[in-house]
């Protein structure tokens, strides 16, 4: 496996500052969050640390030059929006964007793209199931003939009060994966899997990834710490966020050696990538340096 991590977390860098980073804390790869310059909708959106609008052929020689001369591989482009808006508009937008991040992806030769599915939040899942099979295919046909894989990332994005009722990504299930996966049946469609969702929703985080083992492209590796006396007075049915708290590896309940063990078994020698999203660690560039630092640390006993 090669660890890495999302550079969402290090937004006040420049794109040569995060491959550094990388680099000098022992990083094999980075997933380089590329959200257009004006978008910052919510928290960790907007950074963008490749301009995927303007790329040219020399700029792609330069990128790909500094990445191999620092050691570092770009390990996806990262593009998170709401893929199923229900303001056609909105969503236009976010495809125009999403298409220019697989197009440069391809010419960047990285050939991986993670986003979400998408949702509309309001309709039922019949409703967005429907909806799914009208908008994706010709995605993923795009990304096919370019040679790009699209790594679905589970999160359901049901946080907050802005994102009730249903959230902003179907792809939050093994039942739900099943269904993509039978409307889309591509070897370039599949997973960005993030343990820590599956936590704080009370789900197995081990079973399916030998039932989806073909399907796991790239991984997030980030940790949930579930606050029970919260949980015991608001339940499940309250805005997530008022009884979970995201954590960086080793900091919350997932047993990140039983986790490994599993993508070994399976033989997933693919990206796996830190996804800092720990507010202890938000108060300073210098302690979202310590988060990469102590991650990393961390995950040596599992990933090297």
């Amino acid at each position: 496996m090669k660890l890495g991590f999302l550079s969402a977390i290090v937004g006040f860098m420049s794109f040569e500052q995060v491959i550094d980073t990388a680099s000098s804390l022992g990083y094999r790869c980075v997933e380089l969050a590329c959200w257009p310059r004006e978008e910052a909708s919510r928290r960790y959106a907007g950074v963008s640390h490749l301009n995927v609008a303007e790329l040219d052929d020399a700029q792609i020689a330069q990128i790909q030059d500094y990445c191999r001369a620092k050691g570092v591989e770009i390990s996806s482009l990262g593009y998170y929006p709401n893929n199923l808006d229900e303001d056609l508009e909105r969503r236009r937008y976010f495809h125009n964007h999403l298409y220019t991040v697989i197009e440069a992806s391809a010419r960047l030769g990285i050939n991986m793209v993670t986003t979400f599915v998408g949702r509309m939040q309001t309709k039922t899942i019949e409703e967005n199931f429907e909806e799914f099979a009208k908008v994706w295919p010709a995605i993923i046909k795009f990304a096919e003939e370019r040679g790009v894989k699209i790594a679905i990332e589970n999160c359901p994005m049901l946080f907050s009060r802005d994102q009730w009722p249903g959230g902003h990504n179907i792809a939050s299930t093994p039942a739900n994966w099943r269904k993509m996966f039978e409307i889309i049946d591509s070897p370039n469609f599949g997973l960005n899997y993030d343990p820590s969702h599956f936590v704080w929703q009370q789900m197995d985080y081990i079973k399916p990834i030998y039932e989806f083992k073909d399907k796991i492209f790239h991984i997030h590796l980030k940790d949930t710490r579930i606050e029970r006396d919260r949980l015991n007075d608001v339940g499940i049915m309250a805005y997530p966020l008022q009884y979970m708290t995201a954590k960086i590896p080793g900091l919350g309940e997932i047993n990140w050696g039983r986790f490994v063990s599993a993508l070994t078994d399976i033989g997933f020698d693919g990206p796996a990538c830190v996804e800092v999203e720990d507010r202890a660690f938000e108060d300073s560039e210098e302690s979202v340096l310590k988060s990469l630092k102590l991650s990393k640390r961390y995950l040596e006993q599992f990933i090297i």
